[in-house]
């Protein structure tokens, strides 16, 4: 990928509002990336002014889908359209929430691969993922993530 400041996310991941929890990416290769979302009133997780420990492991496995996900794009299709996704956590395998974000924060993810496994049209991998707001830690986890391309 190119310049990707400038891509809309929402080409690249099958979610949409209100199911969308990943407003940019900041940086992304094939075993990192990185993701900003801002915590919205009107969040589908949004408890009491508060996003829930749910928003931020489908946070959580919507930045990690991207590392996967973005291999089954070509390098210069910065619109998203040559290609259709599905994929789903198939298991977390381990998680800790040390807190949750209030409404008005944005919430940076950094993910890492571990593992992959690549068939003709899916991918099984595994991936760590941290979870931070103002450089304090929210959660940490490993999940198990099966992305498959659509024909």
């Amino acid at each position: 990928m190119h310049n990707i400041q400038s891509l809309d996310i929402q080409n690249f991941l099958p979610h949409r509002a209100p199911f969308l929890m990943v407003d940019k990416v900041i940086s992304i290769d094939d075993e990192h990336v990185s993701t900003a979302f801002t915590i919205r009133t009107d969040d589908i997780f949004v408890v009491n002014g508060v996003f829930s420990e749910v928003g931020l492991i489908e946070n959580a496995a919507q930045t990690c889908s991207s590392i996967v996900g973005k291999s089954y794009f070509d390098d210069n299709d910065v619109e998203g359209k040559g290609t259709k996704l599905i994929g789903f956590i198939s298991a977390i395998k381990s998680v800790k929430v040390v807190a949750c974000p209030k409404v008005g924060e944005t919430i940076l993810s950094n993910a890492k691969l571990l593992s992959r496994f690549d068939a003709d049209d899916y991918s099984i991998c595994t991936l760590s993922c941290a979870v931070l707001s103002s450089n304090k830690e929210l959660l940490s986890c490993v999940l198990n993530l099966f992305i498959q391309k659509l024909e």
